[in-house]
């Protein structure tokens, strides 16, 4: 490295000619980095979710992987996009996220499956450039603030509307697995419904999810943190008193309690209430996030990194909620490779909170990549490896591939 404090003292080793020297080295070096985009290829795995894959190669050699959120659910959107992408430079990941907004913006590029698909492909540019460069993914969106990040646990029991069954599973999780924060539905039936489609919630059905907040939380006492999924299921006239209910109980936070379109009415719902509201996760993009940041309609924010819009888009949304001292509890459903991109975007900005994992009954979900206990102890350590650092198990991927899909060429 060039040490620049050689410029003012006569008596250094360096000279102005060896600076010289040393630049134009430096300037050669760079064109090693001419690396060219020759393929994109995806597959889709049958997980507890459909986990869609992306790969991308290049003429060095090199092959970045990542992951499409699953409610995308096509593979077709992410292959019609190659064409944009071959013999473009894979280091230019600002430039070719934009590239493909803007090609894509007769098919919906601000949302939805198109926003799923690009955010695909644009971890997998991630894991190339570290490759590439040969630097871990988090030094590419800012550096590290932690080696390991929270992971919080989704749960589920056989009967997930009985509340003793929830205490049991979450004593079990956080004794025998080890994790300080787990989730829980609450949009579960209470047996005392009228008609679900209004989305009211009578008072006997309200009191059965307080049943499961106290006996969930009660059971793991100060040894976890717990929160409750609603799935947007209730009218904001409904969520707000069932919010009010759970002031007095230790909830992490209560998740989409409102449908996600009318911000206003969530901000309504956060701010009339203690209990710590989350939302996040079925909005997209920056500018999807904005006004629930700006409007100050959440307490805590949920992106879904491979959904909202990929790793640097994550990073967007983050120093945004930043602003408003906000913190980002990142929604995950992914594979190791979508859930390792979460990871090291949250080692990498300063107001994470968590990040979710959805497959802990899955007995395979490892198997996929060739590194191991990725999770201990309800942690995730992020790797100096080059890119994400996790390298795709093909025979697994070919075993659990969807049937009628095709498995990705070698590297």
């Amino acid at each position: 490295m060039v040490n620049y404090r050689t410029l003012h003292d006569p008596n250094a080793e360096y000279t102005m000619r060896d600076l010289s020297s040393e630049t134009m080295q430096l300037d050669a070096d760079r064109g090693t980095r001419n690396v060219e985009i020759t393929d994109v290829q995806t597959t889709m795995v049958d997980g507890n979710y459909p986990w869609i894959l992306v790969r991308v190669y290049t003429d060095a050699g090199l092959v970045g992987t990542g992951e499409s959120y699953w409610g995308g659910g096509d593979t077709g959107i992410i292959e019609r996009m190659a064409p944009f992408l071959i013999g473009e430079n894979p280091l230019d990941i600002d430039r070719l996220y934009e590239h493909m907004i803007q090609k894509m913006s007769g098919e919906g590029s601000i949302s939805g499956k198109t926003i799923s698909a690009i955010s695909g492909i644009e971890i997998a540019l991630h894991d190339v450039a570290g490759k590439i460069l040969d630097v871990p993914a988090y030094q590419l969106v800012g550096g590290k603030y932690r080696d390991e990040v929270r992971i919080y646990c989704d749960l589920h029991t056989e009967n997930e509307a009985d509340p003793e069954s929830c205490a049991e599973e979450a004593d079990r999780v956080v004794s025998d697995l080890g994790y300080d924060a787990i989730k829980f539905d609450l949009d579960v039936p209470s047996g005392h419904e009228k008609d679900r489609a209004n989305r009211h919630l009578r008072n006997p059905e309200i009191d059965h999810k307080v049943e499961i907040v106290e006996a969930t939380t009660e059971a793991v006492g100060d040894r976890a943190d717990v929160a409750f999924d609603c799935h947007w299921a209730f009218s904001g006239g409904s969520a707000r008193r069932l919010a009010d209910e759970l002031e007095e109980y230790d909830v992490w936070w209560l998740e989409d309690p409102v449908p996600p379109e009318n911000h206003d009415v969530q901000a309504e719902i956060t701010q009339g209430t203690t209990t710590p509201i989350a939302t996040g996760e079925n909005v997209y993009r920056t500018h999807g996030q904005r006004r629930l940041l700006e409007n100050q309609a959440v307490d805590i924010i949920a992106p879904d990194l491979p959904r909202v819009g990929g790793m640097r888009e994550t990073v967007k949304v983050a120093n945004l909620a930043d602003l408003y001292y906000i913190p980002v509890a990142m929604h995950n459903v992914s594979s190791p490779i979508g859930t390792m991109a979460s990871a090291q975007v949250a080692s990498a900005i300063p107001n994470s909170l968590a990040v979710e994992y959805h497959s802990y009954e899955l007995g395979w979900w490892e198997d996929l990549v060739e590194e191991e206990n990725l999770i201990e102890g309800g942690r995730m350590a992020v790797p100096e490896e080059p890119g994400l650092g996790l390298t795709l198990d093909l025979d697994a991927v070919s075993e659990h591939m969807v049937e009628g899909e095709t498995l990705f060429d070698e590297a």
